[in-house]
């Protein structure tokens, strides 16, 4: 993305905003008074020691946490606009718009075609059948791996490599037309080789797109976000452009965190 269009999305409303939110499993804490805005069209990091609630808060976006009964989640997450927590919200259709791919691939035990053919079927966005070959032929172009797959498309999806199966889940969730995408760790469990095709991918996605991603890696997100929030025991310790947070951090735990001397 070029500079002017991150100064355009920049001035833009943020699609998704959190302010005041908590959550809670239980009796424990897990997110403590966590506001943040999540800016159109780029990519956002949350970065953290392993525990810190980052990908407890990423499932607030999406209502993921509904489903952990002993979970409560409090405070008002908007989706351009919509307080996504009220209660006439229909959950299915905000999963449809906020995708999710998660940190082990999970590809249906369905052909390649009928992974991607899911969510199209289940939201009767096809038209007839060659409308619905083209959202999978689009979606899995789009996720890049349609060329790899093209003339195996009735084969298992999880006949595919591990970098196959998470851009494949990537084509799945693209498939309904979302306008943000939550990704927890999405490369935690590939190769280098397979790691850094994924990350092309997130950057050419993110002109259609809104992506937010949890990563343990922090030159993951020095290399393909804009903008990253550094959490550290369930609160929000400092978020800016990604560059400054890796240069300049403002806290003085984001530098232990960012030099090593706390993970």
């Amino acid at each position: 993305m070029n500079m002017q269009t991150e100064q355009a999305s920049a001035l833009k409303p943020p699609i998704l905003s959190a302010n005041n939110v908590d959550v809670f499993y239980g009796k424990k804490q897990a997110i403590d008074d966590v506001s943040l805005d999540i800016p159109v069209n780029q990519i956002t990091a949350l970065i953290g020691p392993s525990g810190c609630g980052k990908s407890t808060f990423l499932r607030c976006f999406n209502r993921m946490n509904d489903t952990i009964s002993v979970c409560k989640v409090t405070g008002d997450i908007r989706f351009a606009g919509q307080d996504i927590y009220a209660p006439k919200v229909d959950v299915v259709a905000l999963r449809a718009r906020i995708g999710m791919v998660f940190q082990k691939a999970n590809p249906f035990p369905k052909s390649i075609f009928d992974n991607v053919a899911y969510g199209p079927r289940i939201h009767d966005l096809a038209e007839n059948k060659d409308h619905l070959e083209d959202i999978v032929i689009t979606s899995l172009k789009r996720a890049g791996l349609y060329d790899e797959v093209s003339d195996r498309l009735d084969e298992s999806g999880t006949s595919l490599s591990g970098g196959q199966q998470q851009r494949l889940c990537i084509a799945r969730a693209i498939a309904v037309d979302p306008q943000v995408i939550l990704m927890d760790e999405p490369c935690s469990a590939l190769d280098p080789i397979a790691t850094a095709v994924v990350e092309d991918l997130m950057e050419s996605m993110k002109e259609k797109y809104t992506i937010v991603i949890v990563t343990h890696s922090m030159a993951q997100a020095a290399r393909i976000s804009q903008k990253t929030a550094f959490f550290h025991l369930g609160k929000l310790v400092e978020c800016g452009d990604t560059e400054k947070i890796f240069t300049n951090p403002e806290d003085i735990r984001t530098q232990n965190y960012i030099s090593g001397k706390i993970g």
